[in-house]
C-alpha cells in the first residue's frame, strides 16, 4: 500500500513538471536574477536617521551671585516693555542671551532672573 501511495506521488511531480515546461537548471549561473521591487537588496545600504540632541547650556542665575561681566550689556530701560518690574535705586536689568537678570549698578550681584525658555 505504502508503494502505490509513494509511486503516484512521485508519478504526479513528474507530470506537473513536464505540463509547466522545461525545469529550472540546478546551477544556473547565468541565469537572470529576479528583482522584488518591494524588499530592498542585500549590498543596498538602509538609510538610518539619527535624531541628535540639542544640548543648551544655560547659566543658571541664583540671587546674591555675582556677575562679573555685567557691565559689557546695555541695560534696559523700557523694562515695562518686556513685562519686567521697575527696578530699585542702584539696579538696572541687563539682558544675557534670552535671559534678563536684575543687577546692582555698584557690585554686579544679581537680585533677580528671569530664564527665558
Amino acid at each position: 500500500m505504502k508503494r502505490i501511495i509513494l509511486s503516484a506521488v512521485a508519478l504526479s511531480m513528474l507530470a506537473a513538471t513536464s505540463l509547466q515546461g522545461q525545469a529550472a537548471p540546478l546551477n544556473a549561473p547565468n541565469a537572470p536574477r529576479q528583482v522584488d521591487w518591494k524588499k530592498p537588496d542585500r549590498h543596498v545600504k538602509k538609510r538610518v536617521v539619527v535624531k541628535k540632541k540639542v544640548v543648551v547650556k544655560r547659566n543658571h542665575w541664583r540671587n546674591g551671585q555675582k556677575y562679573s561681566s555685567w557691565k559689557g550689556h546695555q541695560p534696559i530701560r523700557d523694562y515695562r516693555r518686556y513685562g519686567l518690574r521697575r527696578p530699585s535705586r542702584g539696579q538696572e536689568w541687563i539682558r544675557v542671551g534670552n535671559d534678563y537678570l536684575l543687577v546692582s549698578v555698584v557690585s554686579g550681584i544679581i537680585f533677580g532672573a528671569i530664564v527665558a525658555h
